[in-house]
C-alpha cells in the first residue's frame, strides 16, 4: 500500500493564527505584466504570531494565516512536516483566510509557503517554520511475531499501549499499519480486541514471501488528545506451503510440501471426552521436551484419567496445550483408534520427523474429529477458521458487520498431553 497524506480531525476551535501583509509592490518583468515579476520578499509584511518564548505550537489548535488590510490577498498556502506529509486547509474565496482543516502533528516540525499578490497584482512569497509540542498520551504499537521466517499462515500481530475503542478513531489507526508484501496479497487487519489487531492475507502467503510492517502513528491525531508514537517496523520472510491434516477418522497424519505429499503416518487423535479441536491450527513453537500432567486440564490426581509424563519432540498448535508429539506409549493405537486426551500422538521417529520439518507459521488442520470448532482467537492463530467475508467485517475500514464473531479469552497455558 502506499503511503497517502496525513487527514486528521480538528477538535479544537482555537485558532493558531499567523498574520500577512500584503502591500508591497514587485517591480514588473520585461514586459509590464504582474504575473512575469519576480515574487517580493514579503517578510516585513507577514507576522507569525508564534507562541512566546520559543515555545512549540499545541497541536490541538488549528493553524490560520489571514491577509490583513484590503489591498492585498493569499493566493496559495502549502504546509508541510519533515516527513513530507501535508496539512490540508481552505482557502477562503476572496484570499483573506486560509485555514487548516486536518490536525496538526504532535512533535513535528512544519515548514509553511505562503504566495500572496498586491491589488496590482505583482507576487510576493513569505517562508517560515514551527514546531508543535510532543503528544502527552502517546499510543505505540508492538507487531508480532519476531523478526524471522515463518510459515504462510502466520499471521501478523499489532499490539496497542492504549485500548481504541471509537471506530473513527480505530480506522485511524488501521490506516497507518501498513503491511507491504512481495509478491503483493489481499489482506485485512481484524480487531480482536481494543488494544490488539491481526493481519492476514485473504488465501495463505504465497511461498518465498517478504513482508514489511511499519506503524505509521508518529505524531498523528488519533483522538481526542490522543497522538501515536514512534514504532519499530517488522520484516518477515515466508518459507515453503507445509501443510498438515490430521484426519481423527482414518487415524493418519499427512504431510505436503508446497502441494506434493512427503509424507504420510499413522497417528491417534483425542478419544471421546478429549477430542482434538477441528479445524485449522497454526504452529506457536517447538519444545523438545514438556512434562505433561492430567491435573493442568482439571484432571484429579489419582483418577483413572490422571498422568504425569516426559514428552519429548512437542509442537505446539495451542495456548491451552494442543500438541503434536511423540506417544511411545500408544503406538499400538496409532492408525487404528483415538486415545490421547486430545493431542495428536505418533512414534518418536515420526515426531522427531515432524519437528524436524515444521517451523512456526506452518498449519496443522484437524478433520472428522468429534471436537469443537478451534477458535479464531484466544487459543493460539485460528484465524484461518474465519471466512474471508467475516474477517473483513473486523476492519475498521468496513461496515460493521451484522453478526460479528466475538472474540473468546485467551486460554490459560497449560500443557494438554496424549
Amino acid at each position: 500500500m502506499n503511503d497517502t497524506p496525513r487527514i486528521r480531525t480538528v477538535l479544537s476551535c482555537t485558532l493558531l493564527a499567523v498574520t500577512v501583509t500584503a502591500g508591497a509592490t514587485a517591480c514588473a518583468g520585461g514586459d509590464g505584466h504582474p504575473l512575469s515579476a519576480r515574487a517580493y520578499d514579503a517578510a516585513d509584511q507577514v507576522a507569525f504570531n508564534a507562541p512566546a518564548d520559543g515555545a512549540k505550537a499545541d497541536p490541538e489548535k488549528p493553524l490560520e494565516i489571514t491577509a490583513k488590510g484590503e489591498d492585498g490577498r493569499i493566493t496559495d498556502v502549502t504546509a508541510t512536516d519533515e516527513a513530507g506529509h501535508h496539512l490540508a486547509g481552505e482557502l477562503t474565496a476572496d484570499g483573506q483566510r486560509w485555514r487548516s482543516t486536518a490536525a496538526l502533528a504532535a512533535g513535528a516540525r512544519y515548514t509553511v509557503r505562503v504566495a500572496t499578490e498586491d491589488e496590482d497584482g505583482a507576487p510576493g512569497a513569505r517562508t517560515f517554520t514551527f514546531e508543535t509540542a510532543p503528544a502527552k498520551r502517546a499510543l505505540t504499537v508492538t507487531f508480532g511475531p519476531e523478526a524471522g521466517t515463518y510459515g504462510v499462515g502466520q499471521p501478523i500481530t499489532a499490539d496497542l499501549s492504549l485500548p481504541v475503542k471509537d471506530r473513527t478513531a480505530r480506522a485511524v489507526v488501521e490506516r497507518a499499519l501498513k503491511v507491504r508484501s512481495t509478491p503483493s496479497v489481499e489482506g485485512s487487519w481484524y480487531w480482536v480486541d481494543d488494544k490488539k489487531l491481526h493481519f492476514r492475507p485473504k488465501e495463505y502467503w504465497p511461498a518465498g514471501t517478504r513482508v514489511t510492517v511499519t506503524g505509521n502513528l508518529d505524531g498523528l491525531k488519533v483522538g481526542d488528545k490522543l497522538y501515536g508514537g514512534a514504532s519499530k517496523p517488522l520484516k518477515l520472510a515466508i518459507g515453503d506451503r507445509i501443510e498438515a491434516v490430521a484426519d481423527a477418522g482414518s487415524h493418519h497424519m499427512t504431510v505436503k510440501r508446497n502441494g506434493e505429499v512427503i509424507k504420510t503416518m499413522p497417528v491417534t487423535t483425542g478419544k471421546p471426552g478429549f477430542s482434538t479441536r477441528n479445524g485449522i491450527k497454526v504452529i506457536l513453537g517447538k519444545e523438545y521436551y514438556v512434562r505433561m500432567r492430567g491435573t493442568s486440564v482439571g484432571i484429579a490426581e489419582g483418577s483413572s484419567e490422571s498422568y504425569d509424563l516426559p514428552v519429548y519432540y512437542a509442537t505446539r498448535v495451542t495456548w491451552s496445550g494442543e500438541y503434536v508429539h511423540a506417544a511411545p506409549w500408544s503406538v499400538g493405537s496409532q492408525g487404528v483408534a483415538n486415545v490421547s486426551h486430545g493431542c495428536v500422538g505418533m512414534s518418536t521417529g515420526n515426531a522427531a520427523w515432524f519437528y524436524e520439518t515444521v517451523r512456526p507459521g506452518d498449519i496443522v488442520r484437524t478433520v472428522n474429529s468429534y471436537g469443537d470448532m478451534m477458535d479464531p482467537f484466544g487459543n493460539g492463530f485460528g484465524d484461518w477458521n474465519l471466512p474471508w467475508a467475516k474477517w473483513r467485517q473486523g476492519s475498521a475500514l468496513v461496515e460493521a458487520a451484522e453478526n460479528p464473531v466475538a472474540p473468546t479469552e485467551k486460554a490459560r497455558l497449560r500443557p494438554l498431553p496424549l
